[in-house]
């Protein structure tokens, strides 16, 4: 499960965990920034208070110098020449005007009636104090926030773990026949929680009711199938015999024929649904044939609905294919495609292509727009609604089939120039 529960969990705390650190040594190093400003600024005020107290009692005093600190001062009214240049038009303040060195060096400057007091001073004592501090500040925070992130973690992943497991033990469900009993309360680990016990208990009775919904659908198609094909198959023969009768009138006989299309049409739905009704790993059974055979076939059912019609129906081939696999679901397929390119031209043409690796059924009929093709495998959908002939199932139920046997149907239309059916064969 690369994207599941725990995977994500972790993620969010490395996260957290990652963007507590930038947080926290951002802090300390704004932090570090000014408390070392107000250090510095604290004790170079308290240099200029005693300097300047010094020159009022004494003019001319010897100023404080150390090794890491030199000051200058300035009589009011007196140049300002002894003053190093970079400081002399400083305003005042403490100014980090070297704090790029490996050793910071600061300038203090204070103005008053009495003068003016410049101090330099070399801050590194000061500036390796504070970064050892907030360093050693720094890893105790990190050090606490990843343990406190990875115990919270192992909290998470053991609350989670269940249902980690049942979304494990649901995804190993065969769709067609879900074992319920895999996520019954007696098989889920013992830290599991009510929330996840209560989740159990509904996942088992949703696959019951789905076993249960999928397997009356199926008795129902697989029967409702069966009993339909006798009573067709009866009216199918009875409009043959009928049709040998060399006294029917022309309306007579046109009537036989549309009685007779209309059951072959139904045998055609009835086949399909009994195919479609079958389990996905139970195919029709398979067989060596040749496609171009098929094509033949059904041109042949075909042309009684092109009758009185100015259309030619043709086949053309080359290097017809031969296969091995449910020769009846290639003829349902093929079928459905010629009646609806039979329903739909009322002059031109209706050829057959045959290749290698696909059929084509190309038609003049009135053709479909480009919105027509998207939707015209939508069941109960037809590009003339004006028709009677048909109910929309057609194509849904062709698409149906190619999709469950590896041979897909794809459409092309031009509206009011025709239709390209192709089946393809795929590997």
């Amino acid at each position: 499960m690369p994207q599941g529960l725990p995977r994500r969990i972790r993620l969010a705390f490395i996260t957290q965990a990652l963007l507590s650190s930038v947080v926290i040594a951002l802090g300390l190093l704004a932090v570090g920034l000014v408390v070392r400003h107000v250090l510095l600024d604290e004790r170079l005020r308290r240099e200029s208070d005693d300097v300047f107290a010094t020159q009022a009692r004494a003019p001319g005093s010897p100023l404080p110098q150390a090794i890491t600190l030199r000051t200058w001062f300035v009589p009011a009214g007196a140049p300002v020449d002894a003053l190093p240049a970079e400081v002399r038009d400083l305003p005042p303040g403490l100014h980090d005007l070297d704090f790029n060195k490996p050793f910071g060096i600061v300038y203090f400057v204070e103005a008053r009636p009495a003068g003016r007091f410049v101090a330099r001073l070399e801050s590194g004592t000061i500036d390796e104090a504070i970064a050892w501090t907030a360093m050693l500040a720094l890893l105790l925070a990190l050090g606490a926030t990843y343990l406190t992130s990875w115990l919270t973690y192992r909290a998470s992943t053991r609350l989670v773990a269940p249902v980690s497991w049942l979304a494990d033990a649901v995804a190993r469900w065969e769709p067609r026949d879900p074992d319920a009993t895999t996520v019954g309360p007696q098989h889920l680990p013992e830290d599991a929680s009510s929330e996840v016990r209560h989740l159990s208990q509904a996942l088992s009775g949703l696959a019951e009711r789905v076993g249960d919904f999928v397997e009356r659908e199926r008795d129902f198609t697989r029967d409702a199938s069966h009993e339909l094909r006798t009573p067709v198959t009866v009216v199918r023969v009875a409009c043959d015999l009928l049709l040998a009768d060399e006294a029917l009138t022309a309306r007579q006989r046109r009537s036989l024929l549309r009685i007779q299309q209309a059951g072959r049409d139904m045998e055609a739905v009835i086949d399909a649904f009994l195919i479609l009704a079958r389990e996905a790993d139970v195919a029709p059974q398979s067989e060596a044939f040749d496609v171009l055979d098929v094509v033949h076939e059904e041109v042949e059912r075909v042309r009684p609905l092109v009758a009185g019609k100015p259309v030619i129906v043709e086949v053309t081939h080359a290097d017809p294919p031969r296969l091995y696999a449910p020769r009846r679901v290639l003829n349902v397929m093929l079928g459905n495609l010629l009646s609806n390119a039979a329903h739909f031209t009322e002059r031109g043409e209706i050829q057959v292509h045959v290749h290698r690796d696909r059929i084509e059924v190309r038609d003049t009929g009135i053709g479909m727009s480009a919105a027509s093709v998207d939707r015209a495998f939508d069941p109960f959908w037809r590009a003339d609604m004006a028709r009677e002939e048909g109910k929309g199932m057609g194509l849904s139920i062709v698409r149906r089939l190619g999709e469950r046997f590896g041979w897909p149907v794809s459409l092309t239309s031009v509206e009011g120039e025709g239709t390209q059916a192709t089946i393809r064969f795929l590997g």
